[in-house]
C-alpha cells in the first residue's frame, strides 16, 4: 500500500470500502489525483458538484461570506439565511404559504420530513391517528436511522433495527399505491428516480397519481429531490416533469455545489407543522453554508445549466446508445442523472476500467453505471467521455474474454 493508503487504514473508520485514489485537487470537470494524474470526473461527487471543481462563482461566495459572518446561533437570522429560503421557495412553487428548514445533509433533511410526516399524523387529541407511513421498495433515503426507517434496503437496515415504527415499503407501482393508501396514512415519501437503486426512473404517471390520491386521503406527498433536485433532471425538481405541487420536498448535494447543506421545503398546510422547539440544528442554514448555495442556485439559473442538463443529458444518451459494446443493454434517467445497463454484475470492473483510464463513474449496483457530471459540461466533456468510457468497455470485454479462454484451457 502507499503512505495514503496505509493512513487511511489507520485513522479512517472503514464505513466505506477501499479508496479509490487521493485527489488533490479540480477544476471544472477534471480532477488530479496524488500522482497529478488528470480525470474526468462524471460523477461530481454524486450529483453534488453541480458548477464542477473550483468554479469562480462558488469559490468567491466562501471567501466572500467568511469574511464577514460565517455562523451564528439560530437565535438569529442573517441575510443569506433569509435569501435563500425566499429563492428556494420560489424555484419550487412553494407559494406565500410555504417555509423553509435547514440542515446539513440529505439525510438531515429527511429526518425532518420524518418528523413532519410524525407530526401530520398525530391527531388533535394527541393519539397517532395516521400511524402509517408508505416509502417504496428499493428506495434510499440515508442512513440515520429515521431516514433509514424510510430506506428499504435490507442489509442496510437490519444491523440496527428496530427501525422506528410505521413505516411500510410497497412496490413502486401505482397498483400498490392504491391498494396501500387509505385514512391512516399520514404521509408517503418518494424519489422521483431511484438514483441508488440503478436510476429506475418511476413509472409514468406516479407522482400525478399519489398526488391525487394523498389529496382524497388527507396524506402528505413528499418528494426526496436530493439528488434530483438543483436541475439534474433538466428541471429545477423531478416533480416538475409532472407538474404536480407535493407537500414538502428534501434537498441537499446540489443545491451548495459542494458545501454541506441540506433543506425541507414545506408548501401549503406542511409549513405549519413544526412549532418552536419542535426540531432544529446547530449549524442548519448557518451564513456561510446558504450564502454558498444561494450563489451556486442562482449561477445555475443566470447561466441557463437547467436547460444545459436537459439538452447534454439527451446528448450523452445518444453518445451512450452509439457505443458498440456487448456490455451495454440499455441507458435510463433523465437529463444529467442516467443510468448504463450492463449485461452482466460488472459495474465494478468497468468502474476500475474507467478510472485507469482517467474517467470517474460509479457503480450504482452490480449491473448499472452511473452518471452525474456537473450541469456545466459541454461538447469537450462528453468526447471526452466517450473516448474513455468506450475504451474502457473494451478493456473490459478483453479482461472477460481473457479470463473464459484461460477456464477453457484449463486441465
Amino acid at each position: 500500500m502507499t503512505v495514503w493508503q496505509d493512513d487511511v487504514a489507520r485513522d479512517l473508520v472503514r464505513n466505506v470500502g477501499d479508496r479509490l485514489a487521493l485527489l488533490t485537487r479540480g477544476e471544472g470537470s477534471h480532477v488530479w489525483d496524488g500522482d497529478d494524474k488528470r480525470h474526468l470526473d462524471f460523477l461530481a461527487g454524486i450529483a453534488v458538484n453541480s458548477l464542477g471543481h473550483a468554479h469562480p462563482v462558488f469559490v468567491e461566495a466562501i471567501a466572500k461570506q467568511a469574511a464577514t459572518l460565517a455562523h451564528v446561533s439560530n437565535y438569529f437570522a442573517t441575510p443569506p439565511q433569509l435569501a435563500l429560503a425566499a429563492r428556494l421557495k420560489r424555484l419550487a412553487g412553494a407559494g406565500i404559504d410555504g417555509r423553509v428548514y435547514f440542515s446539513n445533509s440529505g439525510a438531515e433533511a429527511n429526518e425532518a420530513a420524518f418528523k413532519l410526516a410524525r407530526l401530520h399524523g398525530i391527531g388533535r387529541n394527541g393519539v397517532a391517528a395516521r400511524p402509517r407511513i408508505l416509502a417504496l421498495e428499493n428506495g434510499f433515503h440515508g442512513r440515520t436511522i429515521g431516514s433509514l426507517a424510510l430506506t428499504a434496503k435490507k442489509a442496510m437496515r437490519e444491523p440496527f433495527e428496530p427501525m422506528p415504527a410505521g413505516v411500510e415499503h410497497i412496490p413502486a407501482t401505482i397498483e400498490a399505491l392504491e391498494a396501500a393508501i387509505d385514512d391512516r396514512v399520514a404521509a408517503i415519501v418518494v424519489e422521483p428516480i431511484q438514483g441508488e437503486a440503478g436510476v429506475v426512473e418511476l413509472p409514468e404517471g406516479y407522482l400525478a397519481a399519489a398526488r391525487s390520491l394523498t389529496l382524497k386521503h388527507g396524506a402528505l406527498l413528499i418528494v426526496d429531490e436530493i439528488q434530483t433536485g438543483a436541475g439534474r433532471t433538466g428541471a429545477w425538481f423531478g416533480f416538475n416533469h409532472e407538474g404536480i405541487t407535493p407537500d414538502a420536498i428534501t434537498l441537499a448535494k446540489g443545491i451548495g455545489g459542494g458545501f454541506p447543506i441540506g433543506a425541507l421545503v414545506t408548501f401549503g398546510v406542511a409549513s405549519s407543522l413544526f412549532t418552536p422547539g419542535s426540531h432544529g440544528s446547530t449549524f442548519g442554514g448557518n451564513p456561510l453554508g446558504t450564502a454558498v448555495a444561494n450563489a451556486v442556485l442562482a449561477e445555475i439559473e443566470d447561466a441557463g445549466l437547467v436547460e444545459n442538463a436537459a439538452r447534454r443529458g439527451a446528448q450523452l444518451r445518444e453518445v451512450i446508445e452509439r457505443i458498440e459494446s456487448p456490455l451495454i443493454t440499455g441507458v435510463r434517467g433523465r437529463g444529467l442523472l442516467i443510468g448504463i445497463v450492463l449485461s452482466s454484475p460488472i459495474a465494478n470492473a468497468v468502474v476500475a476500467a474507467a478510472q485507469e483510464r482517467g474517467l470517474i463513474v460509479n457503480a450504482a449496483n452490480p449491473e448499472t453505471i452511473r452518471i452525474a457530471p456537473a450541469l456545466t459540461i459541454g461538447d469537450a466533456e462528453i468526447a471526452e467521455f466517450e473516448t474513455l468510457f468506450t475504451a474502457a468497455l473494451a478493456d473490459v470485454q478483453a479482461s472477460l474474454a481473457a479470463s473464459e479462454t484461460e477456464k477453457a484451457t484449463a486441465p
